[in-house]
């Protein structure tokens, strides 16, 4: 028993890695052992005690990232980590701070001095020196004119601050984890807002930050002015400060053709449309905006171009929608292969194949009765299709059932090759090819960013796929696909009674069994022969195999 749990402890590792999870129970009788799909259940937390393995599954909340404009400044980030900004030229030094200084040439001194609570630092040779309220900046030229003043000549000198005092600022309001943290005096903003966890996204305010001292609010800080514009004030912070998060004021939403489609606040009970569309960075090309307005149970939409953004507002709540509401009035296309033409075309949108034709310029290696059309929304489909056939053999490896412990063991192996086989195909890029209808070529409509493929005359056959040795076959009229499969010596040993494809110079897919001769600049796909006990694994895999060859022209092994 305990033999059997372990087993099936390591194929719910493994599915797992293969996002998927494998559960297998067995009775006390090892009579039924059934593996059940949970490849859209959440991960599987395993652990271990004292009694074994304790395969009970634990769901693992997923993190879900905030739509909220500026909660991407925290994400990620811990309170432990957060780190500073450094030492800015405008820091104003105080009492605590470290101060290196560096003297060389007739008297020499190199040390650590610390600023005392009179705000003095004590040279040697030289005697007190008040630091305490200059900025950073100006520290360097004051020690060098302290020094002058003794040492006129011959004396270098070198000074910066080395340490920041230490300090303890309280961060509360609407964040994560409210409390004390500590830093030095030139830490940002930012890095004790990270401390404690960043602002609540579903809360906390982006917009209104005060810093405050005792009962005085010093400072008022927008992050969105940081975020848009690069602008945040360096605070310097002292023992005892508060940075207080306060509550989310008014929102919008922002969806459509834009650049930053989020949620944003905004401190007014209105905002100009034109500031709301700057903040949501519009595409190139957008044209008109819809305003969907909530009033009490009634939805209200309004409806403008952009240009006639000016002078019109958003309120709290309000949801705007960036559309390009026109067609485009010319298309490009490309065309390639054995031609002596243009490679680029614009045309009217709306034209057809014949539009091209006219301009297209035929060599004498021009194979214009095979012409090939790809189309890039074609593709993006063949992807869909192959990858919910690719989810479908998944589930139903990892779904099969089983009688006995050996019988769990073989379909733990087949589930393994499955998986390794699913990894692969979804690396396949489908090529988008249109097969054309050569009575009716003409009056195909074209798309913009089709390719035209103009193929090139051959005198060779390609084999490839599941034969000893794929090559090309010089053509030789009347020879069958069994023929050229035996002059690229024959079927592996693995490919037995294997499924033959012709692939044919127009793109077009057959079955070799119902080809006879074959023309030049065909080509046979052997595609490998795979059997399981599952009717739907046998199945699932084949027609893959199929969809590979055909759409990708690639011949994929197990």
């Amino acid at each position: 028993m305990k033999i059997l749990k372990s087993f099936v402890m390591i194929a719910a590792c493994f599915t797992a890695q293969a996002n998927a999870a494998l559960n297998i129970n067995a009775d006390a009788n090892l009579t039924g052992v059934k593996t059940q799909s949970l490849l859209n259940s959440a991960p599987v937390n395993i652990s271990s005690n004292n009694s074994g393995f304790d395969d009970t599954p634990v769901p693992v909340a997923p993190v879900v990232l905030s739509r909220m404009f500026g909660a991407q400044l925290f994400n990620g980030n811990s309170g432990e980590n957060g780190a500073s900004v450094g030492f800015n030229p405008g820091y104003i030094l105080n009492p605590g701070d470290s101060i290196q200084v560096r003297l060389w040439g007739a008297f020499t001194f190199d040390g650590a001095l610390q600023v005392d609570p009179k705000g003095n630092i004590f040279l040697p040779n030289v005697g007190p020196v008040k630091v305490a309220g200059i900025s950073n900046s100006q520290l360097n030229a004051l020690i060098t004119s302290k020094v002058k003043q003794v040492y006129q000549a011959n004396v270098s000198v070198y000074a910066s601050l080395l340490q920041a005092q230490p300090v303890k600022v309280y961060v509360t309001g609407f964040v994560h984890s409210p409390g004390l943290y500590g830093g030095v005096t030139s830490d940002s903003l930012l890095n004790y807002l990270i401390k404690a966890g960043g602002v609540d996204p579903e809360r906390g305010s982006y917009v209104d930050i005060a810093v405050k001292r005792g009962n005085k609010v010093r400072s008022n800080i927008n992050l969105y002015d940081f975020l848009l514009n690069g602008k945040l004030g360096l605070s310097q912070f002292a023992d005892g400060d508060t940075i207080v998060v306060g509550p989310r004021q008014h929102t919008f939403n922002v969806q459509g053709d834009v650049f930053n489609s989020y949620n944003f606040e905004f401190r007014n009970s209105t905002i100009p449309v034109t500031e709301a569309l700057s903040w949501a960075r519009v595409k190139p090309g957008a044209t008109h905006i819809t305003i969907v307005r909530q009033q009490g149970l009634a939805k209200r939409s309004e409806y403008y171009p952009i240009r006639e953004a000016n002078g019109r507002f958003l309120q709290d709540g309000d949801r705007l929608i960036v559309s390009t509401d026109r067609y485009a009035s010319t298309i490009q296309v490309r065309v390639e292969g054995a031609h002596s033409g243009e490679h680029a075309m614009v045309l009217p949108y709306g034209s057809n194949m014949q539009a091209v034709l006219k301009q297209i310029r035929p060599n004498s290696m021009s194979q214009m009765s095979a012409i090939k059309l790809y189309r890039p929304s074609v593709a993006s489909r063949q992807k869909e299709m192959m990858n919910l056939a690719l989810q479908k053999l998944e589930e139903a490896s990892l779904s099969a059932q089983s009688s006995t412990k050996e019988e769990a063991g073989l379909r733990f192996q087949e589930a393994q090759l499955v998986s390794r086989f699913v990894a692969k195909a979804r690396q396949v890029v489908p090529k988008g090819e249109v097969i054309l209808n050569e009575k009716n070529l003409a009056a195909t409509l074209l798309e913009d960013g089709d390719v035209i493929s103009i193929p090139q005359k051959t005198s060779l056959v390609l084999v490839h796929g599941e034969v000893l040795f794929p090559n090309a076959v010089s053509w030789e009229k009347g020879l069958r696909a069994k023929d050229y499969i035996a002059k690229s010596g024959g079927f592996t040993q693995k490919s037995g009674n294997a499924r033959v494809i012709v692939i044919r110079q127009n793109g077009a897919a057959e079955d070799a069994e119902d080809v006879g001769a074959l023309n030049p600049g065909d080509e046979l796909m052997v595609l490998p022969k795979y059997e399981s006990k599952s009717i739907e694994v046998t199945r699932g895999i084949s027609t893959i195999l199929y969809q590979l060859a055909v759409a990708a022209k690639v011949v994929l092994t197990l």
